[in-house]
């Protein structure tokens, strides 16, 4: 089972800028077999501002879009209360992070805050500072 790459908003927001190592990172996956992806709330979080839109969608092309589904929000509820944590803060990485511990492993995601997605993937999701 090849696994999964998951990316947080700035991991997209780098593969929207064309960022060499995310790049680098996205195609060596994707010629791996393994799955590209991230969740409809982290596209809306990632930085559309200097982005042309016919790039974020020939990005969005290329990655699985996770919905966002009433079982996926129901785990990311139970690990926010479970770590005490605020869903008006960290709803979006929470969402990713019950992706990733659902995702056919091994998963590695791509996230800007490491310690706090780590936490919330708990030790099975390896999780790499983009």
């Amino acid at each position: 089972m090849p696994g999964t790459l998951l990316l947080d908003s700035e991991g997209l927001s780098k593969l929207y800028l064309k960022d060499r190592a995310v790049l680098a990172l996205v195609q060596a996956a994707l010629e791996e077999g393994i799955r590209v992806a991230t969740t409809a709330m982290t596209t809306l979080e990632a930085d559309h501002e200097r982005i042309h839109p016919a790039r974020i969608r020939w990005a969005l092309s290329r990655i699985d879009v996770h919905d966002v589904t009433k079982d996926v929000t129901d785990q990311a509820a139970a690990l926010l209360r479970g770590h005490h944590l605020s869903g008006h803060t960290n709803t979006i990485d929470t969402v990713l992070a019950a992706v990733a511990r659902s995702a056919p492993g091994p998963v590695t995601v791509l996230a800007s805050d490491p310690e706090d997605i780590s936490l919330l993937c708990g030790p099975a999701v390896k999780v790499i500072k983009v």
